[in-house]
């Protein structure tokens, strides 16, 4: 029997997908549920399951085409032929690491998977990458060049030129980007905040916190806890515009910026003052790792009150972040510094870092964007503030 397959129902905020890369051709054999070809949307990627085990028939639709819901994408000729096809965890893979592995022509089943279900996560392809014996040394990149780099077989003094399209996610972020600067009055003020307590506290603390809930207790649990502290003070912080109308959100849904190949995205943390330090802990890795491999999915970066980001990883010492729009605000990490400060008439050397908030200066005034500002830095100066809620 020939079985259509289609596109999945798109949520409402999606109107259409790009077709990136079939991962079977006419002929080849499929398992029910094996991943047949990437849809990208300006969200994320999504996957497309054979709905049946069979024969792929025929492709109705080629890479780099856009997409619609219940589009026929291929037809499925199902039979039994497929079920004896092994080599059953390469329907597992996210498609960044079907990509790697593909590229270094590994056999998915000597990968041991340390992801959910048994999933083979990016680091463990280079895991296995860095561990093969091999007569030549091989370097694998922690983060692969994006597609607009210049390939290295390119003679000395050549001036070469490559043209690329944008991928859905990077004209995404574009467009944004442009749209919340075009209808935004942002306004930067900054602050700085003595880590000293948090490190001593995090030292103290952190062996048997990684023990109890199996995630490292790192800063980001601190700067959610000390941001709804502060939005709990400043609420028009947490709000968002909306016309002529101001949308108080009584709820705290805390957006955490994280980097990937494919451009930078923004899981939500929902209602994270509800979470311990444990539970943020965990789902910022889980998100973190998640958003790398692909999988994450549209429902989780969507909506946000508020956004935190961390130039610091990446060595930034100060840095104005744009709005994640509608939000009113959002507040930027950055490089955690030792530098001498005066405390108490005497110079002594702290951890400091440079705090960052961006505001929509439509709706906050600087006065409650630099209280704002000054909350979180009492708060992570005295991380017991976080605990009493004071």
């Amino acid at each position: 029997m020939t079985i259509e397959v289609r596109v999945p129902q798109l949520p409402e905020s999606v109107a259409d997908a790009t077709l990136v890369a079939w991962h079977k051709k006419p002929g080849d054999a499929v398992n029910r549920d094996e991943n047949l070809v990437d849809l990208e949307t300006d969200k994320v990627v999504l996957e497309v399951p054979a709905p049946a085990a069979g024969i792929v028939k025929e492709l109705k639709v080629h890479n780099g085409a856009v997409v619609t819901s219940g589009q026929v994408l291929a037809l499925l000729e199902e039979g039994a032929a497929a079920e004896a096809r092994t080599g059953g965890s390469a329907e597992k893979l996210a498609p960044s690491v079907r990509r790697l592995v593909e590229e270094h022509k590994l056999e998915p089943g000597a990968i041991p998977g340390s992801g959910r279900d048994g999933r083979i996560t990016k680091g463990d392809v280079l895991s296995h990458l860095g561990s093969k014996d091999s007569g030549a040394a091989v370097a694998v990149p922690t983060t692969p060049a994006p597609p607009s780099a210049a390939p290295a077989s390119i003679p000395a003094g050549a001036r070469g030129e490559r043209r690329v399209p944008m991928t859905r996610l990077r004209a995404r972020i574009a467009e944004r980007l442009v749209q919340v600067q075009a209808t935004a009055a942002m306004l930067t003020t900054f602050n700085e905040v003595d880590l000293k307590a948090v490190n001593e506290l995090r030292a103290r603390h952190k062996e048997r916190f990684e023990k109890v809930h199996g995630a490292r207790l790192g800063f980001m649990s601190f700067f959610v806890k000390a941001s709804i502290e502060a939005l709990r003070r400043f609420p028009l912080v947490n709000a968002s515009v909306d016309g002529t109308d101001i949308v108080y959100h009584e709820y705290y849904d805390i957006g955490v910026a994280v980097s990937t190949d494919r451009g930078l995205i923004v899981p939500v943390l929902r209602n994270a003052d509800a979470l311990g330090f444990g539970e943020i802990e965990q789902a910022v890795v889980g998100y973190a790792n998640r958003a790398r491999e692909g999988a994450l999915t549209i429902e989780e970066l969507t909506g946000g009150t508020f956004t935190i980001t961390n130039g610091g990883v990446f060595g930034s010492l100060l840095s104005t972040p744009i709005l994640n729009a509608p939000q009113s605000a959002i507040l930027g990490m950055h490089k955690i510094q030792e530098r001498p400060v005066v405390v108490d008439g005497q110079v002594v050397v702290r951890p400091m870092m440079y705090l960052a908030l961006t505001y929509d200066h439509r709706i906050v005034d600087g006065r409650d964007a630099v209280q704002f500002l000054v909350a979180v830095k009492d708060a992570l100066e005295d991380p017991a503030r976080l605990l009493l809620q004071v």
